[in-house]
């Protein structure tokens, strides 16, 4: 398990193109957006920070479920799900060492993207125990929810179409873009049912209101529910994508 999670995390290190989706792009994307909503009059600079750096984190780091996909399918189609299902290595070792690298790189993603936010525009980040327990849980269902789609679909490309439509619905429909008490009441209604609106409405607890563990609670056991229907999902659905696996 752990030499699996280890030669993932090397791998990943290496990949310019993950640097760019996890890095990159969204500080690009930061910038951009606090300039134009900073002129606001109607908003204050606060809030429009607490909006778009939380936001903008959360929507990239759905974006890890790309190469989670890539991963899975490519040792699927060289054969190498086929021959660790024929060594004693047990499944659940197997998932959890590709599992374990993407979690550590969606957590420093968050770490990034945030320190960037208090450096440049100086975000506050209210009660740390709270924070890094919320942010564990979105790495959590991000990787879970990446476990799951890497074994449900047959091609990369498919992958990458449904991680968009789950980071972009998500991203609108779940508040990431926009509060969500600016939103049309059936948008208001839908974001409740995404993992995005509590994400982004626990970082707002903690970081507006100064909120701790005990105020956030709920969003973080709805996160983890969710990362862990991904996970259940990823092993019922193994047996499936092992008959897939090239001998």
């Amino acid at each position: 398990m752990w030499a699996i999670a280890r030669t993932e995390l090397k791998k990943n290190i290496q990949d310019k193109g993950l640097w760019f989706w996890t890095f990159i792009l969204p500080i690009v994307f930061m910038i951009a957006f606090v300039a134009i909503f900073s002129g606001d009059e109607n908003t204050s600079y606060k809030e429009v920070v607490t909006q778009i750096i939380p936001g903008y984190t959360i929507m990239f780091a759905f974006y890890i479920m790309i190469s989670m996909v890539v991963v899975f399918v490519k040792d699927r189609d060289k054969g190498m799900v086929a021959r660790i299902a024929s060594t004693p290595l047990p499944i659940k070792d197997y998932f959890i060492g590709k599992w374990i690298p993407f979690m550590l790189i969606v957590l420093i993603q968050i770490a990034v993207l945030f320190g960037f936010g208090v450096l440049v525009y100086d975000l506050p980040l209210g009660d740390p125990a709270a924070l890094i327990l919320l942010s564990i849980m979105l790495a959590f269902i991000v990787s879970g929810w990446g476990m799951a789609l890497s074994v449900l679909v047959k091609t990369e490309n498919m992958g990458i179409a449904v991680t968009q439509i789950i980071a972009l619905g998500g991203a609108m429909f779940g508040g990431l873009w926009l509060p969500v008490e600016l939103m049309p009441d059936f948008m208001q209604a839908i974001s409740k049912a995404l993992p995005q609106y509590w994400a982004i409405e626990g970082y707002k607890e903690i970081i507006l209101r100064n909120g701790t563990i005990a105020d956030i609670m709920f969003n973080v056991t709805i996160l983890f529910i969710a990362g862990l229907a991904g996970g259940i999902l990823a092993l019922a659905a193994y047996p499936r994508f092992l008959r897939f696996s090239k001998s």
